[in-house]
């Protein structure tokens, strides 16, 4: 149950998460037409007799649903008052859906699926000159990770607890970061600034550092995120340092699992391209061959 102004009068529980839902909430309703309109791609290609992997439909509504569960779900009731609910909220806004709606290809759907107006546009939007400047690995990888500590060693973390929009603001800010430095990394659209595997594998591996170094800082400072915010809201079941250090453990075991695991993907996705151009190559080599059989072959006598 949650007081007037919005604050939950008991601890976290799994029960929570259902009877303190808003599936109905602006949030919600964006996610059931992101879903929808998705799918409407994938019948399209259906309809077409193109074939769109099953898997990469999975994922992306994956990516959707993680979003969901920590937006519209009983555990956003707790994300002002619990620290360690926020840094959750964090990771999967941040880290794991963008992962997951990049696989997807949603981009590559919508290419295949649009009419031929609405497709020129989109084309045309990923070549501007906007895209290329926000796709670029420096400024990708500065915004991902400068973003956190901005946000949580500045004045706005607590702004963001006392003004909602702004909280919601905040979300959208984790996703579009996230999206714009995981996108080029791992996905699978077509998009400016493609980047060499090698360089991705770097960028990846050099992003890991910094959330264990806030992580870290988060655990041990003496003070409070947000000030006197959490101490103010009186919650007797709580206590503010025990969460702040709880919270801090979340962004530094959480960005180590999630570096480790896209850090694997690429070198999967690398030995792949590497495979698919073996047998590109291969298969240039054997045209080659044939039609210099060919040639050194003396024509039949009429």
């Amino acid at each position: 149950m949650l007081l007037a102004h919005g604050e939950p009068t008991g601890p976290f529980s799994p029960v929570v998460l259902i009877s303190e839902a808003d599936p109905l909430s602006l949030a919600g309703i964006g996610l059931l037409a992101a879903a929808a309109t998705y799918l409407w791609g994938v019948q399209r290609m259906r309809e077409r007799h193109n074939a769109w992997p099953p898997l990469r439909t999975v994922i992306f509504l994956l990516g959707l649903g993680l979003i969901g569960s920590v937006t519209v779900t009983g555990l956003a009731a707790y994300d002002t008052a619990l620290l360690s609910v926020h840094m959750v909220q964090h990771m999967v806004l941040s880290m794991v859906a963008p992962i997951c709606l990049a696989l997807g290809a949603p981009v590559t759907l919508a290419l295949r699926t649009l009419p031929a107006g609405p497709r020129a546009g989109l084309l045309k939007a990923l070549h501007s000159r906007v895209a290329k400047v926000l796709t670029f690995p420096l400024v990708t990888f500065t915004l991902f990770i400068a973003n956190p500590f901005v946000l949580y060693f500045s004045g706005l973390y607590r702004a963001s607890l006392e003004h909602e929009w702004l909280h919601e603001v905040v979300h959208l800010h984790l996703i579009v970061t996230g999206c714009l430095f995981f996108w080029p990394l791992i996905g699978l659209d077509p998009l400016p600034n493609r980047m060499p595997y090698p360089l991705r594998a770097l960028l990846m591996f050099l992003s890991t550092p910094f959330h264990t170094v806030l992580g870290l800082t988060v655990m041990q400072s003496s003070s409070l995120l947000g000030g006197d915010w959490y101490p103010s809201l009186g919650l007797t079941w709580a206590d503010p340092y025990a969460d702040q250090r709880l919270a801090g453990g979340i962004l530094w075991a959480g960005g180590e699992l999630v570096s480790v695991v896209v850090l694997g993907a690429l070198v999967a996705q690398w030995i792949r391209e590497s495979e698919r151009e073996a047998r590109r190559i291969d298969r240039a080599l054997d045209r080659e061959e044939a039609a210099r059989a060919a040639l050194s072959t003396p024509a039949d006598d009429p």
